[in-house]
């Protein structure tokens, strides 16, 4: 088994931004603003679950559901996407575990889902038959609770004992329990996680690695836990042994075990902050020995393989690895200080390092050109790690590869997609042509629509990819209803995949769906992202702006047709975007977003975020931070798009304060706002299936109202 000890923080968090701490649901803090700046007259919007909060969230949710949500093309829309998001025909994703392959599958018949398990033997039948291990439509009912699935542990050798984690209504917080899957039941008296931000993983049958709420004090202040313990089964968690205690201000301690048989170690990771943690080895002595490698790196260990990816330039006094670059070394040889390291990749002006992942006896290498996949296999031999091609990869869209046992096996799981093709999943073994196991129906008609890249110049000249996806016949007069989609944050890279809804909802309706490939991602690897942080903010918006205008100017769309949409870091983009050039706009999507940046840090795990933004408690911070603060720069004196702000009530991740305030100003200065907030569905807006096609069905609706009716 791999491990992967990164910059996202190794627990169950994905989309890059952190969690908190439940006690934080309904006790928002309520710290004094910066000094220099006046009382905030929609600080009550905070209380999440506040009686006068939840008044307002519902008066605004009617309005928009009257506006939106009560014409038959709604409807129609949403039963369509919702038979999408339900539809059979969808490909049940598997992982093997010992001989079987698990999956976890929602439709319209079994909303929360199932988690069932098949052979390999029916995997590859068009219809397997699949063994139903735990219902958990039934669960919810028998416990009275709205549990939505996280994901689940098995114990090697036997695979008989599973660690399961759920989540009420879809929030961060959780809890893990252990699992019987001969019995199908949950282990009496067994290992048991209470609800909060943490994580709970095997070392064997009788002691896990538990890093949880364990009471006060135990909590970084971004609502991760501080403390990770060696639990004995059978032993009250008070009394579980401490193997590391982290600070107060750093930002999460996990530890964990690595299975992989013979190279059974376990591990300590200290994150101190995004794109800052440490990572060390724990023996059998309980001493720590860190791996000691810039803590800006990207670190990960397989079957004794040290792979070291840089962010950063690594100045070993004889040789200077350069940031973006791939190194592996023996970890054994690196931690007795005889260790070399080898050059596995090294970024050009047009490439960056996607990914690495390894079968038993080769690694697989996945780069971005341009924003495009190319996959290579890799060979250890006498003269280091030999790169050739790898067979049967695909020429164009995005291309996914995971070993399908990579302790014991050469055999992966391949799949495929751009924005056209439905998702395609291979089976192979290295060297050798993959098979075709399933594919995605196209839940569109895609023909006559076609796929193509550009590039925007930004402000300060940088060159800006963006993908377009539109008519083959389309006329460029400036007329044709655009959205334009991004995200800029994190290091996380947009690149094409099929998304039947957008295909339902907009390009066969005869809208231009374009993704910008904007700064603050990872398109082009760690300087791409850091080109975009703290101070320089502004050049992922500057990007941004770059391909509307672009859009524009080659009389793809016009500002009356051009909309946009983002989410999360992606909506504080959309706030941006409608602050300070509304004049480019005229509809905006603006999702689970933050916007409050002067109390973004004191809102949730907002705290976790200050190595992306910067610290506004500090003045000399705040004086930059302020220019990208929408809430802050939003005016009464200026002509903004029309915005729907939509938001999650169980969002414990982005505080939903944040758009409800924007929302209130905005309203409140007379600008055309809908505001929108789902009460379950954490940081993804929705809980289940039913709740998803919902939301997108407002999105949709909405941009359609503001930008095909204006043609």
């Amino acid at each position: 088994m791999e491990f992967r000890f990164s910059r996202w923080l190794n627990v169950a968090a994905a989309f890059a931004l952190s969690f908190v701490h439940l006690l934080q649901w309904n006790s928002v803090s309520m710290s004094q603003e910066n000094a220099s700046s006046p009382a905030d007259p929609y600080v009550w919007l905070e209380e999440v679950t506040g009686d006068k909060a939840i008044e307002w969230v519902k008066s605004k949710n009617e309005i928009t559901l009257s506006k939106l949500a009560s014409s038959d093309d709604f409807k129609k829309l949403e039963s369509d996407l919702l038979a999408i998001l339900d539809s059979n025909e969808r490909i049940p994703f598997v992982s093997k575990q010992g001989e079987f392959y698990y999956n976890f599958w929602r439709d319209k018949n079994n909303v929360r889902g199932l988690w069932r398990r098949t052979t390999l033997a029916e995997y590859k039948k068009k219809d397997p038959n699949w063994e139903i291990i735990l219902d958990l439509d039934q669960l919810a009912k028998e416990e009275n609770e709205n549990w939505v699935w996280k994901g689940a542990s098995l114990l090697r050798p036997d695979y008989n004992l599973a660690l399961i984690t759920l989540s009420r209504g879809g929030a961060d917080a959780d809890v893990t329990r252990e699992f019987d899957i001969k019995t199908k039941s949950f282990v009496k008296d067994g290992f048991q996680r209470p609800e909060a931000k943490g994580g709970m993983g095997w070392i064997d049958k009788d002691h896990v690695f538990i890093q949880t709420d364990f009471g006060p004090g135990s909590m970084t202040e971004s609502g991760y836990p501080r403390i990770a313990k060696r639990w004995k089964r059978g032993t009250p968690l008070e009394s579980a042994e401490i193997v590391y205690e982290g600070k107060a201000e750093d930002m999460s301690i996990s530890a964990f075990h690595d299975d992989s048989p013979g190279f059974e170690r376990n591990y300590v990771s200290r994150t101190i902050a995004f794109y800052n943690d440490e990572l060390f080895v724990l023996d059998d002595n309980a001493k720590l020995i860190k791996i000691d490698v810039p803590n800006t790196a990207n670190k990960s260990v397989f079957r004794g393989t040290l792979s070291v990816e840089l962010r950063e330039d690594w100045d070993m006094g004889d040789k200077v690895y350069k940031a973006g670059s791939l190194l592996f070394t023996q970890l054994d040889d690196f931690l007795a200080g005889k260790g070399t390291f080898e050059v596995i990749f090294e970024p050009t002006a047009t490439t960056a390092l996607a990914s690495i992942g390894f079968t038993k006896d080769y690694a697989i290498l996945k780069v971005l050109e341009d924003v495009k996949d190319k996959l290579f296999v890799l060979t250890p031999s006498r003269k280091g790690w030999q790169k050739e091609p790898m067979v049967g990869a695909p020429s164009f869209g995005t291309i996914s590869v995971t070993a399908m046992d990579p302790d014991e096996s050469n055999e992966y799981f391949m799949t495929s997609t751009d924005y056209l093709t439905p998702t395609t999943l291979y089976m192979g073994r290295i060297g050798e042509q993959p098979e075709k196991l399933k594919e995605l129906p196209s839940f569109f008609d895609a023909k006559g629509l076609k796929i193509s890249q550009h590039f925007a110049t930004s402000k300060d000249g940088t060159r800006v990819p963006y993908f377009m996806v539109a008519r083959e016949d389309m006329k460029l007069d400036g007329s044709n209803p655009t959205l334009l989609y991004g995200y800029g944050g994190f290091e996380i890279s947009l690149q094409p995949s099929y998304n039947a809804s957008v295909g339902r909802a907009w390009t066969t309706q005869g809208g231009v769906y374009v993704v910008a490939n904007i700064r603050g991602g990872g398109e082009y690897g760690p300087r791409w992202h850091k080109a975009a942080l703290k101070e320089n903010r502004h050049r992922a918006y500057e990007d941004f702006a770059a391909v509307a205008e672009d859009l524009i100017a080659r009389k793809v769309t016009s500002p009356k047709h051009l909309g946009i949409q983002g989410g999360s870091n992606g909506g504080l983009l959309m706030g941006n975007m409608t602050t300070l050039y509304p004049e480019l706009f005229q509809a905006v999507v603006c999702q689970v977003p933050l916007l409050d940046m002067q109390r973004y840090n004191k809102l949730l795990a907002g705290a976790s975020w200050m190595a992306e933004y910067g610290n506004p408690d500090i003045p000399a911070e705040w004086s930059f931070i302020k220019t990208f603060s929408p809430y802050h720069n939003v005016s009464a004196d200026r002509k903004y798009p029309h915005v729907l702000f939509t938001t999650s009530t169980r969002d414990d991740r982005v505080h939903p304060g944040h758009a409800r305030k924007m929302m209130a100003k905005m309203e409140q200065q007379g600008h055309s706002v809908l505001y929108y907030e789902n009460i379950e569905g954490g940081h993804g807006g929705a809980a289940n299936n039913k709740q998803s096609a919902f939301m997108q069905a407002l999105a949709y609706s909405f941009l359609k109202q503001q930008l095909f009716e204006s043609k």
